[in-house]
């Protein structure tokens, strides 16, 4: 379901800068489109300075990731963490890290 929400926000946000015809979203993996997300991105930096690209992508990939599985865990943390793969204390440093606010029950 989560990926489910990504998928659609992501093939809206497509939509809207015209990179992918609308006719070929039904075959579009996750994977194609972050693939093309990152090489619009990369295509725009092109010319600045920049360092330590990695940890800025994970950054702004990690906290709609977060986001996303404590709205469908209703802001359970240790269920998140499940989720995720992660242990409990990991998530909650993410959560700290990345200033994602914890509401009961979570709401965005």
């Amino acid at each position: 379901m989560a990926e489910t929400t990504v998928i659609s926000g992501e093939i809206q946000k497509l939509e809207n800068s015209k990179l992918i015809p609308r006719e070929s979203f039904k075959d579009v993996s996750l994977e194609e489109l972050v693939h093309t997300k990152l090489e619009s991105f990369i295509d725009q930096i092109q010319g600045y300075d920049v360092n330590d690209l990695y940890p800025v992508i994970i950054e702004r990939v990690e906290r709609p990731l977060i986001q996303l599985v404590l709205k469908k865990t209703r802001g359970n943390q240790v269920k998140a963490a499940s989720i995720l793969g992660i242990n409990r204390n990991t998530l909650r440093k993410k959560i700290n890290h990345l200033k994602i606010k914890i509401k009961k029950p979570y709401v965005e």
